[in-house]
């Protein structure tokens, strides 16, 4: 045993002596370029450039020390000026805020092992590593880990402590399919580098003291080769062979069947490994397969570690961190591995209020300090969340946490009070900070305080404050909506008293303005059970003139609503006089006196008639061009939706003229069929100018079907209108002809859609994009015109993974330097919203925000509008706050009206019984419905 350990101890000096000789060399190297940087006048103009530079980072970083990329720049320019104690300082605040990526931190892990010299230095280091390898799972490090660790074996228990660090590499790592193996082969070398230390010389029999530890080291690494042997790991074929080779001894069958059965393994998991071989980053889809693959085999090691291969790659795709922390929440529970992705959770993607509430959900369940959960969601207020709702949300995970701390059988206690703290704080915090970020409240129904007076009431028997709190919710305009009044009113009936009960009632009837019939009718029901003749005789008088006014109102409204319709349609029958006027004269002017006689024939033809029956089935304009001007109606100084500004006709030539007048004569009319609607598509925004449409757009169309004839569209003076009919065989062929849509012909988008009569069919609508919140997509205005899509991808695609982009043009395909950019998932959105908002592009700052459009409102008969108008529940409003394409132009008294169908969740009805029963001295009182008839036959 002395033998043994003096020969290791002997191979330990070796292995330092090489690695000092390896930092002198490199020492050196660096002491020499030095030299030739002093040595050159560029080097110094270059040193200060970046001197100011490494200045203008850190300025950044004191503003926002959550800029990702501007860490990294930091970083990269103090390791190449070599400012070693500034280098270690910004690594440092990087990996307090941000888990660092595999290459970061084997730079870091380097360069202080280059630096250390001391024992001290080696136990920094060491926890240099053990912080690196709990970020992610990266096999090089925990490879450069070990290796590390062997220059330290000649210290006291330095062989065990290698051999503790390669055990939980092998836990770690071992499994790695493509780099396990690694780890494996150096662990292997490690202990055959010990077993020659034990052997006996050649030729020489070992003594009884020799073949104890010769037996042991021997048998370590028989285990290695069979534990090996029995995992799916990449060129086992090769472990085999060489094992066979090592060993003295034949293998036995239980570790050739073990191997067997591994191999089977890696032939099933090849095709998931091959895919991620050839994929490109991030590799998503490739490694959800490979999940659900190892989800299906349920080995709880191998779906962890899959999980962890794929999070190295996407660490900011929040929907994969839930994915694996409800894997872990759910299936291992072990609270180490659950709390460490949690927190990794956190840090990769702090702007996800999802994963902090599952954090808080976790640490609450694994019992961890009170004081480390508080302190995180102090983090998380932290986090730069980017929408008010986000506040909210995280308050009241925090809130129910809390609340589920305090035993309510105490009168008090010091749990109680820091939830009631809490409380008053998350009211504060919203109406301050919030409200101050995003302009809005992130809580208008005050759910935060709605949910303490409950606990007030409920847990506490404290009416008082749950009384105080109601009052305070309602002065922040909630007191006009009937179910806030009938939430208070169920709290008292159930925790309060009768009398209380009434007066709420009393209240809600005089300040409810969007349904007042239903909390008259509460209000009825309520004396009915419980009053007395007094308390009913005062609540039916209450009712009456209260509902009175309400109706009142309503008809005042509807018709000063109907005298605006009417003066709007007045208004557009001038316009429309007007034009007509304009247009004769125009056409009086220009004609010769002996072509008076043609015109008039030429209007009572088939060429007006034709012309006449087009409008009702135009194409309703570019979709692309229409939802940005819903996004930005200020900036539109183009074409509208409908077709203003539509680009000016060119003159068209005599030929022409001559060929339009002689196809009228020649052409006999074809009406169009409207029975032929399904195999007809209308086709628009064509130029002018286009010679032999005809030809031109059958060649074009014939890829989709048989064609049975074009029907281009001409003015009375022959020119081309820009439009026509298209009519197939099928409706197989009208609806791929579909796909042709925004093809561009002559220079311009060419719009295909159905054909469909408007007048027939008003709701018919061919405006195809969302107008939903699309946290993936992203809106981008201010871009110059000279932008291309390539260019934009180019910048974008460094934020994520880019599905499309669209640059937003005119009806003449002019960009208006509008996009949307749709990313893979709202992570890579959210992350390039920080990124790119407020960046200049040659001299242009734009701006970027998350595609929130609202809602599209399409311009049909004033009537079907206000009779089919849908309502946006209230105060709900996108990312980018309340637009100002938001507005209504009906009164609120009808708003409220219209709102009936979309609270029905309240439990309102539109005719109540128990309220026309109280109007007996009166005519009947007109219902919801009524109003609505009234003013459609207006």
């Amino acid at each position: 045993m002395a033998a043994a350990g003096a020969e290791e101890e002997a191979a330990a000096t070796t292995v330092e002596e090489e690695g000092r000789r390896e930092g002198t060399r490199e020492s050196e190297g660096e002491c020499g370029d030095e030299g030739d940087s002093d040595s050159s006048a560029d080097g110094e103009d270059e040193e200060k450039e970046n001197e100011a530079e490494i200045q203008r980072l850190e300025e950044q970083l004191s503003i926002n020390a959550f800029d990702y990329n501007c860490h990294l720049d930091l970083i990269k320019l103090l390791r190449q000026e070599g400012e070693l104690v500034k280098l270690r300082r910004a690594r440092q605040k990087m990996s307090e805020l941000f888990p660092l990526t595999e290459e970061i931190w084997l730079d870091w892990l380097k360069d202080e092992i280059r630096m250390a010299s001391e024992s001290t230095d080696r136990e920094k280091v060491y926890e240099l590593f053990e912080r690196a390898v709990k970020d992610y799972i990266c096999p090089e490090i925990w490879l450069e880990y070990a290796q590390y660790s062997i220059g330290g074996i000649g210290e006291e228990g330095g062989i065990e402590k290698v051999r503790s660090i390669f055990e939980r590499a092998l836990t770690a790592v071992g499994l790695h399919v493509t780099k396990g193996t690694a780890i494996w082969e150096a662990y292997r070398e490690f202990e055959n580098a010990i077993l020659e230390t034990v052997q006996p010389a050649a030729g020489s029999i070992p003594s009884p003291e020799q073949q104890q530890p010769l037996c042991a080291q021997l048998e370590k690494i028989h285990t290695l080769f069979r534990r090996q042997l029995g995992l799916p790991l990449l060129d086992m074929e090769a472990t085999y062979a060489e094992y066979e080779e090592w060993s003295e001894d034949p293998i036995p069958e239980a570790v050739i069947k073990n191997y067997k059965k591994a191999l089977q393994q890696m032939e099933k998991s090849k095709p998931y490994e091959e895919a991620l071989l050839v994929a490109e980053t991030p590799k998503l889809a490739e490694y959800q397969a490979y999940i659900d693959f190892e989800m299906k085999a349920g080995d709880p090691a191998r779906i962890q570690l899959i999980y962890e291969r794929a999070l190295a790659e996407n660490c900011l795709v929040p929907d994969l961190w839930a994915r694996y922390n409800q894997y872990l929440d759910r299936q291992l529970k072990v609270k180490e591995l659950v709390l460490s992705a949690h927190d990794r959770a956190v840090r990769n993607c702090p702007w996800t209020v999802g994963l902090w509430n599952r954090y808080l959900l976790a640490m609450e369940r694994h019992r961890v300090d009170h004081q480390i959960v508080s302190e995180n969601f102090e983090k998380a207020l932290n986090a730069g969340f980017i929408q008010a709702t986000d506040y909210v949300e995280i308050w009241q995970a925090y809130l129910d946490y809390l609340r589920r701390r305090v035993d309510f059988t105490q009168d008090s206690s010091k749990e109680l009070e820091e939830l009631r703290s809490a409380f008053a704080r998350a009211v504060e915090y919203l109406k301050q900070e919030v409200e101050e970020r995003f302009s809005e409240s992130g809580d208008p129904s005050c759910t935060i305080m709605q949910n303490w007076a409950r606990i007030e009431a409920r847990l506490c028997n404290n009416m008082q404050k749950a009384r105080e709190l109601w009052d305070s919710i309602m002065t922040k305009g909630n007191a006009k909506y009937a179910n806030m009044w009938l939430e208070y009113y169920n709290l008292e009936r159930a925790h309060g008293d009768t009398q209380h009960c009434r007066k709420a009632l009393h209240r809600a009837v005089q300040c409810t303005s969007d349904y007042p019939e239903h909390v008259c009718e509460v209000l009825l029901s309520l004396e009915r059970i419980e009053g007395t003749l007094e308390d009913w005789d005062a609540a039916v008088q209450k009712t009456e003139n209260r509902l009175a006014r309400v109706n009142e109102q309503r008809v005042k409204a509807a018709e000063k609503e109907a005298a605006l319709v009417k003066q709007e349609e007045e208004k557009a029958e001038q316009r429309k006089q007007a034009r007509a006027e304009k247009k004769a004269s125009k056409k009086a002017k220009k004609m010769k006196p002996g072509d008076k006689r043609k015109v008039e024939d030429d209007d009572d033809g088939e060429w007006g008639q034709e012309e006449e029956e087009q409008p009702s089935k135009r194409h309703k304009g570019d979709g692309d061009s229409a939802r940005a001007e819903e996004e930005v109606e200020d900036m539109e100084v183009e074409t509208g939706l409908f077709g203003r500004s539509t680009p000016a006709r060119p003159a068209a030539s005599s030929k022409q003229k001559e060929k339009a007048a002689a196809s009228r004569k020649e052409a006999p009319r074809v009406l169009h069929d409207s029975a032929k609607d399904n195999v007809t598509v209308f086709v628009s925004n064509l130029s002018y100018s286009m010679a032999d449409p005809e030809v031109k757009l059958k060649e074009l169309f014939e890829s989709c079907g048989e064609v049975v004839e074009i029907r281009p569209i001409f003015s009375n003076r022959g020119t081309f209108r820009g439009y026509c009919y298209v009519e197939f065989v099928d409706e197989k062929s009208a609806l791929q002809a579909l796909g042709l849509d925004r093809r561009i012909v002559e220079g311009r988008p060419m719009f295909v859609s159905p054909c469909v009569d408007k007048n027939k069919n008003p709701d018919f609508k061919v405006f195809r994009y969302s107008t939903a919140l699309e946290k993936h997509k992203l809106f981008i205005s201010g871009l110059p015109f000279s932008c291309t899509k390539e260019e934009l991808e180019e910048m974008c695609k460094a934020h994520g993974n880019v599905k499309d982009i669209r640059l937003v043009t005119n009806r003449a395909g002019k960009p208006k330097g509008l996009a949307y950019v749709e990313y893979e998932n709202e992570a890579q959105a959210s992350q390039a919203v920080l990124k790119m908002d407020g960046l200049t592009i040659k001299e242009n700052v734009i701006k970027v925000a998350i595609s929130n459009p609202p809602l599209r409102k399409f311009p049909d008969k004033p009537e079907a509008g206000r009779a089919s108008q849908s309502m946006v529940p209230r105060q709900i409003y996108g990312a980018r706050g309340k637009g100002r394409t938001q507005l209504s132009m009906v009164p609120r008294a009808l708003q409220r009206q219209s709102n009936l169908v979309t609270k029905a969740e309240n439990g309102m009805v539109q005719n109540s019984p128990a309220t026309s029963s109280v109007a007996t001295e009166e005519p009947k009182k007109m219902s919801n419905a009524d109003f609505a008839r009234m003013l459609l036959e207006k």
